[in-house]
């Protein structure tokens, strides 16, 4: 319980430094920076996901043919 609180504060003061970091212009700034870096991570983390899945799809289609070709 007592991380669960500590975890509760600090995104308390996360979100408050975030809120006066935004009132400034270099705040601003390095906020945008941040959200566009963030973004991209998040962009790269899918795409990567999604072309996993694809090989993983193509590798088990693969061993379907071959198991119903070793059934014959």
């Amino acid at each position: 319980m007592k991380n669960v609180l500590w975890l509760i504060i600090g995104g308390a003061t996360g979100l408050a430094v975030a809120y006066g970091a935004s009132r400034t212009a270099r705040g601003k700034a390095f906020l945008a920076d941040l959200d566009d870096r963030t973004s991209e991570f998040s962009k790269a983390v899918a795409d990567s996901y999604r072309a996993r899945e694809a090989e993983l799809r193509a590798a088990i289609s693969k061993a379907d043919d071959a198991i119903s070709d070793f059934r014959r």
